[in-house]
């Protein structure tokens, strides 16, 4: 399968007026929003934020492998890694363990398909693993979103999401696991109840899918 040739419309970083709107709309639903410049200031932020020794997931993330966080959480020894517990576990006896700590991780680390002028977040799964930590079994979740999934409500986060992310995924997914990926869970994020769970770190500059 040949890669898609993604639009400039999901792919051009949105310029610093769209970037500021979605903040203030993030912030107005309970979300504790940074705008930084890059994936490298992202990569330091995150040292600070996460406590050495906690639990943390990691989600499948173009923008986690790319910018090196994947590799600092799950390779460093400053946390509890649960990416790597799991792997090592037998996926059939062990599939209740596996389950649990998924959806339980005291910090969850990951990215979205699309974030919305109007302040909602957009997250597309083919497994769901992800999902339940996103939701709010994880007590604090981090998202690092580039600038070019900025977009202005939710018809449009669809669009990128089924248009440019599902065939970026799709052609990945065939060369890692040998099988197309697909849309078969969608998770929408309006709001967070808890102040101060949720924190975006939204960058400059485009990254991932």
């Amino acid at each position: 399968m040949t890669t898609p040739t993604p639009t400039t419309q999901f792919t051009d970083p949105a310029p610093a007026q769209r970037l500021e709107r979605a903040a203030t709309a993030l912030t107005a639903h309970n979300f504790t929003v940074e705008i930084l410049d890059d994936a490298a200031a992202a990569r330091a932020r995150i040292t600070d934020l996460i406590p050495e020794g906690a639990s943390v997931l990691t989600a499948a993330s173009e923008t986690l492998r790319l910018s090196g966080i994947d590799a600092d959480i799950n390779t460093s020894g400053r946390y509890q890694a649960v990416r790597p517990r799991l792997l090592a576990m037998d996926r059939v006896t062990r599939a209740d363990d596996i389950r649990r700590d998924l959806a339980s991780p005291d910090v969850v680390v990951g990215s979205v398909a699309a974030l919305t002028e109007t302040g909602s977040l957009v997250v597309a799964s083919a497994s769901g693993s992800q999902l339940p930590a996103y939701a709010g079994g994880a007590a604090h979740a981090i998202w690092v979103v580039g600038a070019q999934k900025v977009v202005p409500d939710l018809a449009t986060a669809l669009r990128r999401v089924e248009d440019h992310a599902l065939p970026l995924e799709t052609a990945r997914a065939q060369v890692v696991y040998g099988q197309p990926s697909a849309i078969n869970r969608l998770l929408v994020l309006n709001a967070e109840p808890h102040p101060g769970r949720g924190t975006v770190l939204l960058l400059r500059e485009a990254i991932g899918f």
